[in-house]
This record gives C-alpha cells, structure tokens and sequence, in this order.
C-alpha cells in the first residue's frame, strides 16, 4: 500500500511539473466573518428559535428557573415513557433520572433507551445548527444518534449568528457533530421521512439566564 501511495504521489508530482504548476497563491478571504448581531443577543436567539422550529425540533426556553426542571418538563411533554441516558459529564444540576453513558453500552443498548440527554459546544442561529463536539457534557457520537429522542440544552452565550463565527468556537481535531433539526431524508417523490440516521425527535432547552 505505501508503495502504491508514493507511486500516486510521484505521477502527481511529474504532471504538476511537466504543467508548470508551481505554489498556489493565497486565496483572498474577503467573507464576513461575523454576523449582525453578537452571541446570545435577543435577535439570534429568536432566530435560532425559529430556524430550529422551521426544523421540525421543539424548543422550550428558559430564564430564572432550574435548568432540570426544563428537562423534566420537556421529556414529559414528549411522552417519553423509557430509560433516559445522561451524557456522562452533564452538570449534577442539569441531570434527571436516568442512566449515565459509561462507554460500555453497545448500539443494541443505545437502541434501548428512549432519550438521550446532552449539553452543547455552539449553536448557530443562521442555519438552525448545533454543535456537538465530544466532551464530556455531551458524550461519544453514538450516544446521540441511536436513541428516537435527543434533548439538548444550549446557553444562550453559545448561539452565535453566523457560520465563521461557529467554526471559530470549535476545535477542528475534536469529534465534531453537526445537528440541524432531528434527522431526516426524502425519497425521490419528497417525501419526508424523520429517525433514519438519528433521532427522531430533537427537543432543544435553551438557557436565557
């Protein structure tokens, strides 16, 4: 295989040279890399809100009251009647009842559980995304895609307008998810199907205080 992989790398090399392609000059980066409105400002919030919404994912909003009662509550109105998983870092005061991702929990047992509940890196409100990263409040990727429900709880100082501003805030080398409403594909004729690569059901917490 290395052997294979030098001989690529050597044609590649000679059809360069024999083009007379020399160093690629520096691309000119003249997008705008902030938004119109800072990080956490009433008017991102809104339409965060409402990109997610547009999404098809609920959204309950929070201010001055525990960030676990939001959980509760949500996960009620939801109906979610099985086991809860807790991204193994979530804050004690954030966690309801339920059972922490330890690692150890094969895609049979994901499968089991009727939610899953995690923290959040970056929101951006432009494009209704959500930034998943691997950390320990939010957990390894599979802990996010099995089960039918995904709660996630964004800060309000997380969600910023714009998409540079969202690469700004994460770490490239991490394991990076992106979230932009539950997941969902159509067939040929447009028809709309949710839970085929993800969770049916996004359920967002957003914290205002």
């Amino acid at each position: 295989m290395s052997d294979a992989r030098a001989e690529v790398l050597r044609r590649i090399r000679a059809a360069n040279a024999s083009a007379g392609v020399r160093d690629v000059p520096a691309v000119e980066r003249t997008y705008r890399t902030t938004g119109d409105h800072p990080a956490g400002s009433p008017e991102v919030l809104d339409l965060f809100e409402h990109r997610l919404v547009d999404y098809r994912a609920s959204v309950t909003r929070t201010a001055g009251a525990p960030v676990r009662d939001a959980i509760v509550a949500t996960l009620a109105g939801l109906a979610v009647g099985g086991p809860v998983l807790l991204a193994p870092g979530l804050p004690d005061d954030w966690a309801p009842d339920g059972v922490p991702d330890d690692g150890a929990l094969t895609p049979a047992d994901l499968d089991r559980m009727a939610a899953v509940v995690t923290a959040s890196t970056v929101g951006c409100a432009e494009t209704g995304t959500i930034v998943l990263d691997g950390s320990p409040d939010q957990g390894r990727r599979a802990i996010t895609l099995v089960p039918d429900v995904h709660l996630c709880v964004v800060r309000a100082d997380q969600v910023v307008h714009s998409v540079p501003e969202m690469v700004a805030r994460v770490e490239p080398t991490r394991p990076l998810t992106l979230v932009s409403g539950p997941s969902a594909t159509s067939d040929i004729e447009l028809e709309r199907v949710e839970g085929v690569h993800g969770p049916r059901t996004l359920a967002v917490v957003l914290v205002t205080d």
